[in-house]
């Protein structure tokens, strides 16, 4: 157990903490000659079951509050200290506030220098702290009366008694997620290097391993550690560690970072909170109003962006913070903000989307996820976010909003988990019907609106159906749609079964005099008015055959009336992929002379690729897509063969 001292300035915390366990927590000159506290102090004590109680001695003047609020952030037991001869005053309000807000609900209150003042004095001073915790989760701790000054005094000793007593019962927080830990002090230690240490909020770190400091995005590796001020070989959540860290300088680091899992945090500037002013702040936030922000060890300057009415004092709304320079949470994690000077506290929250968007930040879907986020922080799970996200979640997203590794993700029974790319995405099976049944019902118009032709590339398709679908998720759609045989795929084109064509015995011979002689033009073939003149026949009629041709995969049409003959199309197809491999990208300048066709040629075959999906166009380049590998009807894939412009490869299971 870590426990937390509060109380204004001068009212004995650092004393009271030397009287619990015999450390002097105030380790600074400055704090000895002045005789307060100006930096966090830490002490250690033993218990009876081999465990070790945690203290965090937080300064109590009002201009160290930022202070007081980085050694509260990780404490499961607040100690509340206030002076018999002054009572409560201003900062033991303020410190008060701040455990409400930060959800501290266990404590007991110590009232100190009982020396100082007669009975009476001792019984008002206890009204008032019991009419101040009132109204919070510490409305039932216990009061005790002491000197501290005294180590044996008795006072003293039911206090400590007390405190080993809770310890005992405290149950250890769950380490199954990823590890955090919120840095608050880092310093050099000769013959050891860089030491970083704070408290442990989820998971666990071993000695060892590697761990990210974020926001910065750097990695170090875990030399070795100490765990409640014992070495050890592994720390856990609710731990106080130190951790002597290899690979990076201590000027790399500072309170306010965090040391994480790599898969855990990822930075941001835009945070989404439920937000709840105290009622005796007076504030009235507008949008853009700046705020001082304290969330972990972490100090910044935010400005405000409302996401909904103005929040009254002592109620709750949902706005976001907009950093100047990037930032890391996780859904859940409690804040304070103060005003714009720093000077007094104005409420406090929860952290619900740590990346949270610039544009459509009000609008009914952002806010319906806004809502389903509160939900699983209330204890619903996962479900909420599946039931409102249409597209479902990333496997790599889910992790960061829950802080959980993917192989412990509490999914549903029934989520379908589709690997889609490089990403696997989680979706309640009701939403992947829906998805199926859009794509097919476009397909199906689309046959109706323009029957003669063969059919949508599988980008228009995704364009007409779901334009908002991730392209790779659409992909592993259309793949499966494909295995069932609920699409058929010509080529790069899409249509129904039934939409098929089928050549009369006429259009089969004159298709077989139109064949070779667009083979035969390689990467120039003739256009459909010379093809007409060869074979002595009508344009339309030329058209009508190589339009059935182009459903049946024989040719591909480039541009209107040119057409190419498919192994031509997976020759240039692969000229494209290799160099664009080679080069990162691929100009109409150098395609032209590689082919040695005209520049209009050489632009119109690349644009064929990008309508069909296999490239894209990045300025004046054309690249490859990731998740792209041309195939023909008659070969294997060219190219990454991870995917294709007909198809990619996709897995669908059930979680059971």
């Amino acid at each position: 157990m870590i426990i937390g001292t509060a109380g204004h300035i001068d009212h004995g915390k650092t004393t009271l903490v030397r009287a619990l366990t015999g450390v002097d927590t105030d380790r600074l000159k400055e704090e000895k000659a002045r005789g307060i506290s100006i930096e966090l102090g830490y002490a250690y004590t033993p218990l009876a079951n081999g465990e070790v109680l945690g203290f965090i001695d937080v300064p109590g003047h009002e201009r160290l509050l930022h202070t007081m609020v980085a050694g509260a952030c990780g404490i499961d037991f607040a100690l509340l200290v206030v002076a018999a001869d002054d009572g409560v005053m201003p900062q033991t309000r303020e410190h008060v506030a701040i455990l409400e807000l930060l959800g501290v609900a266990r404590g007991a209150v110590a009232l100190t220098k009982i020396d100082r003042v007669e009975r009476q004095r001792l019984d008002e001073v206890a009204a008032q702290v019991k009419g101040l915790l009132g109204p919070t989760a510490l409305k039932e701790a216990p009061l005790f009366a002491l000197d501290a000054t005294a180590a044996d005094h008795p006072g003293t000793t039911a206090l400590r008694d007390h405190l080993h007593q809770m310890a005992a019962q405290t149950r250890s927080r769950p380490d199954q997620g990823l590890f955090r830990l919120a840095v608050d002090r880092v310093f050099t230690l000769a013959g050891h290097g860089t030491v970083v240490t704070g408290t442990v909020f989820a998971g666990q770190v071993r000695t060892g391993e590697t761990v990210a400091i974020m926001p910065a995005g750097l990695t170090a590796r875990v030399r070795s550690l100490h765990a409640q001020n014992r070495a050890a070989d592994f720390g856990r959540a609710g731990e106080r560690c130190a951790l002597n860290l290899a690979g990076v300088d201590k000027s790399a680091i500072s309170r306010g970072d965090w040391l994480a899992d790599p898969r855990a945090l990822a930075p941001s500037t835009r945070i989404d909170v439920l937000l709840t002013l105290l009622a005796d702040s007076g504030a009235h936030l507008t949008s853009w109003a700046p705020l001082h922000v304290h969330l972990g060890t972490t100090h910044r300057l935010a400005h405000v962006v409302p996401l909904q009415s103005p929040c009254p004092g002592g109620e709750s709304a949902r706005v976001q913070l907009v950093f100047d320079t990037p930032m890391c949470a996780l859904p859940g994690d409690r804040f304070i903000v103060r005003d714009a000077q720093g000077r007094h506290t104005l409420g406090g929250g929860r952290v619900l989307d740590p990346f949270a968007p610039a544009r459509r930040r009000r609008s009914l879907e952002r806010l319906g996820f806004l809502a389903a986020l509160e939900r699983m922080l209330a204890g619903e799970g996962i479900t909420p976010l599946l039931q409102q996200a249409r597209f479902g979640v990333p496997i790599s997203e889910l992790v960061r909003l829950t802080g959980c590794p993917p192989d412990r993700l509490p999914l549903p029974t029934a989520a379908l988990t589709i690997a889609a790319g490089s990403e696997h995405w989680v979706l309640l099976p009701a939403r992947w019907q829906a998805l199926r049944a859009s794509a097919l019902s476009a397909l199906q118009h689309f046959h109706a609106d323009v029957p003669d032709e063969p059919g949508p590339d599988v980008g228009r398709l995704r364009r007409i159906a779901l334009p908002a679908m991730p392209a790779a998720l659409w992909r592993a759609l259309v793949d499966e749609l494909a295995r069932e045989r609920l699409v058929v795929l010509s080529g790069a084109w899409l249509h129904l079964p039934e939409h098929a064509v089928t050549l009369s015995a006429s259009d089969e011979t004159l298709a077989r005099k139109l064949q070779p002689l667009i083979a035969a033009g390689g990467f120039d073939p003739p256009w459909v008015r010379e093809l007409a003149a060869r074979v002595h026949e009508p344009e339309e009629r030329v058209r009508e055959v190589l339009r059935k041709q182009v459903t049946q995969g024989g040719v591909y049409q480039v541009v209107r009336d040119l057409f190419y003959d498919r192994e031509r199309i997976a020759e240039l197809a692969e000229i494209v992929g290799a160099a664009t491999r080679e080069h990162g990208g691929l100009n109409a300048a150098r395609f032209r002379d590689t082919l040695g066709t005209g520049r209009k040629r050489a632009i119109q075959i690349l644009e064929f690729f990008d309508r069909v999906g296999y490239t894209r166009r990045v300025r004046d380049a054309h690249v490859l897509r990731p998740d792209s590998a041309w195939r023909s009807t008659s070969g294997p894939a060219t190219g990454p063969a991870a995917a294709t412009p007909s198809g990619v490869s996709s897995a669908v299971s059930a979680r059971r």
